[in-house]
């Protein structure tokens, strides 16, 4: 079994960060390891509380995991300072990981900030340009390209300007703003592509971004290019948000096994 490694936040709700994070491998038939960056206390209504681990911790976890497991793949998510950042960064080029996907998580689905202001330039130095896929949604993709976007033709020029930074591919998340509703926009340096999808009307979407690109990162390690990559995973997170769970009093996740036998 492939084994893909999770960099990223934990959420005490379970919908969001590590934990989104491994139940997504775990569907799409990967093993999944983590390094935790931070802990939240969070759930479906917000983030009360943020406690970033202590560098030596967190790369002492990343350590422990290229030591013993061949890494197949690695999706990093919140990685809030940019102390965290520079020592992930510098981790990942010192074990020469492969197949790196970054989602650059800012900002919660509750608007609670994950990314302190100043670690934004430290995210477009030294981590992106290891990326194999970059996976931001629209306000993180006018962030770290500094435009406005408001259509398509924008999304195309903030893609081109994010992969100047030195990742492979660029995959800005459209939601509701692209084209049409559920329009993602994938560019590797010299094309464009387009993938479209049914956009279900629900607010039971937490998670929704850390769960896409664990998934892309789990179909990366067995094998898929990266659009194809891509494709499946936008039809797996489709239909985990399509039977999202209304639980707690806010924003309900994202069903990650909604496959299974009630």
């Amino acid at each position: 079994m492939k084994q893909v490694l999770t960099i990223a936040g934990s959420d005490s709700g379970g919908g969001a960060g590590i934990q989104a994070d491994i139940k997504a491998m775990a569907a799409n038939g990967v093993y999944g390891l983590s390094a935790v960056t931070a802990i939240t206390a969070q759930n479906t209504k917000g983030v009360t509380a943020i406690h970033d681990l202590p560098i030596a911790v967190i790369e002492a976890q990343l350590d422990a995991v290229f030591d013993d497991f061949e890494v197949a793949a690695v999706k990093t998510g919140m990685l809030s300072s940019a102390q965290i950042v520079d020592a992930v960064s510098r981790k990942l080029r010192k074990y020469r990981a492969a197949n790196i996907v970054v989602d650059p998580v800012m900002v919660a689905k509750s608007g609670h900030p994950l990314l302190q202001q100043d670690a934004v330039d430290h995210l477009k130095t030294a981590l992106i340009p290891l990326a194999l896929l970059v996976t931001p949604n629209i306000h993180e993709a006018e962030l770290l390209s500094g435009l406005t976007i408001a259509s398509l033709a924008d999304a195309r020029q903030a893609a081109k300007i994010i992969h100047k930074l030195g990742c492979k591919h660029v995959l800005i998340k459209g939601g509701h703003l692209l084209a049409e509703k559920g329009t993602d926009l994938l560019y590797d340096g010299r094309f464009f592509n387009l993938f479209t999808g049914e956009f279900i009307e629900t607010p039971h979407t937490h998670g929704t971004g850390c769960t896409y690109a664990s998934a892309i990162a789990a179909q990366i390690a067995k094998g898929k290019s990266v659009p194809d990559a891509v494709k499946t995973a936008k039809v797996y997170t489709t239909e985990a948000i399509r039977h999202g769970l209304a639980i707690g009093h806010g924003k309900g996740p994202t069903n990650h096994f909604y496959f299974l036998p009630e």
